[in-house]
């Protein structure tokens, strides 16, 4: 297939992985993100790693941008992978200097950022997508793929072509038509993020705890109710279906290692894009996966109180020198599950 252009907004991990891939594999690619990581491309180079032993120093990274302008090649495909809450600027930039009808796919967390982009930017073409794996930022220049899974996104015969196109660049991509129920089942599981940011343990350490684990499965077990009750089946995206995992979470932790083994197959240098984002102090993507449970709880009668709990702390976090503060909330969360 002949060569393409596409534009990453939001070039953060997620984003840059994405993109390398695609410009390893011939493609023209414009990452559109923040100054710090286009300089440590430019310094330090870029390599691609992950858990499969997959090792590559991309001869010709991304074109850098600091915001989308006319200056830039025209994509043939946007994927935009900003947090949650710079969806609609990030919408409304991307239609400021986009023909109407370019398409855009979605590779967020979350449910509601096609409804925000699609408010803040009607004349663009919104496409729903996911991704399953943890990119995890190792030294400057230097990303890795740290869990495993396939990129999903709807099943649009605009997208048919690109489902080639990115296996061919190493990432490989299902199309489904429940996507509604993909994107609930990826919430469920981005439920552990808060979890992960709150215990200060990487990823696999964290799963390794029961009481972190009851932490997590409290806050599916939530999620689940408020799905039941809306009408909305998630998706199965492990061999688990979505309603068994949070009582797989609450097994005692040598069950938990026979009965989840894919689930642990985790490098030790993963850690949730949340952890990652409380350690720099940037805004944690709390409201986009507690709140829009809560929201669907409120929506259908159901109360999720731990969602609740969680949102409303991670909102107003006590400084991070601050030791005694936050054993106390590491404490409470952990209470009564």
């Amino acid at each position: 297939m002949s060569a393409v252009c596409v534009w990453v907004m939001g070039a953060g991990s997620v984003g840059v992985f994405l993109g390398a891939r695609l410009a390893a594999a011939g493609h023209t690619v414009v990452a559109i993100g923040r100054e710090r990581l286009g300089r440590d491309i430019r310094q330090h180079g870029l390599r691609l790693t992950d858990l499969d032993g997959f090792d590559l120093r991309v001869p010709a990274p991304p074109r850098w941008a600091l915001a989308p302008d006319d200056s830039l090649p025209r994509p043939d495909l946007v994927l935009l992978t900003v947090k949650s809450g710079g969806t609609a600027l990030a919408a409304a930039q991307l239609a400021a200097c986009l023909s109407a009808g370019t398409p855009v796919l979605s590779f967020q967390n979350g449910v509601e950022n096609l409804a925000t982009a699609r408010a803040a930017a009607p004349s663009l073409r919104w496409l729903a997508g996911m991704v399953p794996y943890n990119i995890a930022e190792l030294a400057p220049g230097h990303w890795h793929r740290a869990t495993s899974g396939e990129l999903v996104a709807e099943d649009d015969a605009l997208l048919r072509p690109w489902q080639q196109r990115f296996t061919q660049a190493g990432l490989p991509l299902q199309l489904r038509r429940n996507m509604l129920g993909v994107q609930w089942a990826k919430l469920l599981l981005n439920l552990n993020n808060p979890v992960n940011a709150l215990s200060g343990l990487q990823l696999r350490e964290q799963l390794l705890d029961r009481s972190w684990r009851r932490c997590t499965a409290a806050l599916m077990a939530e999620g689940l109710a408020a799905l039941d009750a809306a009408g909305i089946r998630p998706a199965q995206l492990s061999p688990l279906p979505a309603a068994w995992i949070p009582a797989v979470l609450r097994l005692p932790t040598p069950l938990f290692r026979l009965v989840a083994a894919r689930m642990l197959r985790i490098d030790p240098s993963a850690r949730s894009s949340m952890a990652d984002d409380l350690r720099l102090g940037r805004p944690l993507e709390i409201d986009a996966l507690c709140g829009a449970v809560l929201r669907l709880g409120e929506q259908h009668g159901v109360a999720t109180p731990r969602n609740a709990w969680m949102l409303r702390q991670l909102s107003q976090l006590p400084p991070r020198e601050d030791l005694a503060a936050w054993a106390s909330l590491r404490q409470e969360a952990l209470a009564g599950v």
